[in-house]
């Protein structure tokens, strides 16, 4: 064979070669790198907050809980008000990871919140554990040298959650993508806390709950301390703290019934409502007894009034909420939003029912029974609510320490009840009915606890909202328009443009 021949023969064979090198080097490429490759895109990139359990937001709703029922100042205002910012903060880390959602800080001038970079991989609970646990010290500093150790115990719960989810996100993510992520969660919990700052009717407001600048209006009707303890008004400039979605002629609820004291008038009737079903149930009748126990359970069971006993009745729907993210298994966008929805409007329900509180500042139903209604029903003059604060050392037969009109319970389940329904109960899963056991006090053994079963939201916030009519402490006007003021803090939380 000619030596041309071979060298091209041997051309042909080294090309061949070389093509079948590259062939087999382009099928690995495909099959292996290819392959690594496209699972960093979907963890850099494509990996959002539905990628994630709701339980970093379970956590810390329950650690502000524990320590919300040792918080001194913090009923009823300042609670849901840290709930807003806490929620709002928590969002604004993580609304870039949910793709359907927009950021909602842009809404409120002086805002200024860092943003993630897109560029970059975060681990999107560690920025709220980090949002969580550096606002949470700054809510609560009082607490935190206080001479009670149950009080400075309940403040250690903050860095104690912190530092328990802070390791275990430190299995999941790498060393540097966890600085980052909670480095970015402490800088928009900062920009949260400094625009909270220049809100100066909220800000601190706990450290002076009943402040002796405050002289009640007198005369017929009018609230004035109440029996046994007669303390000073609480919070009674609380209407004039910063909303974050109701407008300001959205503050005052519509007027309540005229006031009277002869027997055939409207508020009389009203009066006696509350004077009988609570004599019936210290007593009840004959045939009566089961009404009377199911009533008393409601009262009890709905409370939340007492320091150092439960939490207080605003966060009472975050302990609701967290039952219902655990049930449905949500993920972590599904909880930023209602958790930071759920926050908003209880502190917009909580400046509107304090603001029309203290705008017609009618008495409660203990002042008016004993004044009014014993001048026909003698026994009326030592006449006393059925709420006991004697487990913790306080009086029995107590009532709040604010007006009447309208009631702060009843705005907060109308409110909460909503945001609920809103987010769990209208939708493919639960197509206008949602049944459930609040199992908030099962527990307890200091007073009676026991579960009670639910088939919808709207119910269990109303059943909150008329349990205080048992209790002693409410007109149902109060009741009825309480259940309004809430909902329409809920009805314009849930209008901010939250979607994309």
């Amino acid at each position: 064979m000619p030596f041309g021949d071979k060298i091209l023969d041997l051309m042909k064979v080294t090309q061949l070669t070389k093509i079948f090198a590259f062939s087999a080097f382009l099928l690995a490429l495909m099959l292996v790198p290819q392959s690594c490759g496209e699972n960093e895109i979907d963890e850099v990139v494509e990996k959002t907050a539905h990628d994630y359990d709701y339980k970093v937001y379970w956590e810390w709703n329950e650690t502000f809980l524990q320590i919300d029922r040792y918080a001194r100042g913090y009923r009823p205002g300042p609670g849901p008000r840290a709930l807003g910012y806490l929620g709002l903060s928590a969002y604004e880390c993580v609304v870039s990871a949910i793709p359907e959602n927009r950021s909602i800080a842009d809404l409120y001038p002086g805002v200024d919140v860092p943003k993630a970079d897109p560029n970059l991989e975060y681990y999107w609970p560690a920025a709220i554990n980090a949002s969580y646990s550096y606002l949470m010290e700054r809510f609560f500093p009082h607490m935190q040298n206080d001479p009670n150790p149950t009080v400075t115990n309940a403040f250690g719960l903050i860095q104690k959650t912190f530092t328990k989810l802070h390791g275990q996100y430190a299995q999941e993510t790498t060393e540097e993508i966890l600085d980052r992520s909670e480095a970015f969660g402490r800088e928009v919990a900062a920009a949260i806390y400094a625009w909270e700052l220049t809100d100066a009717p909220g800000h601190n407001a706990f450290l002076n709950p009943q402040p002796t600048s405050y002289t009640p209006p007198s005369g017929p009707g009018f609230w004035q301390p109440t029996p046994p303890d007669f303390s000073r008004a609480m919070f009674p400039y609380w209407g004039q703290v910063r909303t974050f979605a109701l407008r300001q002629d959205e503050l005052t609820c519509r007027p309540p019934i005229a006031y009277g004291e002869h027997p055939a008038s409207p508020f009389y009737s009203q009066a006696l409502e509350v004077y009988s079903t609570v004599n019936t149930i210290r007593n009840p009748p004959p045939g009566l007894a089961d009404w009377a126990a199911n009533q008393r359970w409601a009262a009890i069971f709905w409370s939340d009034d007492i320091l150092n006993l439960t939490f207080a009745p605003p966060p009472r729907l975050i302990a609701i909420l967290n039952q219902v993210v655990a049930n449905e298994d949500s993920d972590l966008a599904e909880a930023a939003e209602a958790y930071a929805k759920m926050g908003l409007a209880l502190s917009d329900a909580g400046v509107a029912l304090w603001n029309s509180k203290y705008t017609y500042n009618v008495e409660r139903p203990v002042s008016y029974i004993r004044r009014v209604m014993s001048q026909q029903y003698p026994e009326a003059a030592n006449w006393e609510t059925i709420l006991d604060a004697t487990s913790v050392g306080g009086p029995y037969g107590m009532t709040p320490a604010f007006p009447a009109y309208p009631s702060g319970h009843s705005g907060f389940g109308g409110c909460g009840g909503k945001i609920l329904s809103s987010m769990f109960e209208y939708n493919a899963k639960h197509p206008g009915t949602y049944t459930f056991t609040d199992l908030c006090h099962q527990l307890r053994t200091e007073f009676l606890g026991t579960p009670r079963v639910f088939t919808s939201f709207a119910q269990a916030g109303e059943e909150n909202a008329y349990s205080r009519i048992p209790l002693g402490v409410h007109f149902r006007m109060d009741c009825e328009v309480g259940l309004e003021v809430g909902r329409l803090a809920a009805q314009r939380v849930l209008e901010l443009p939250w979607k994309k």
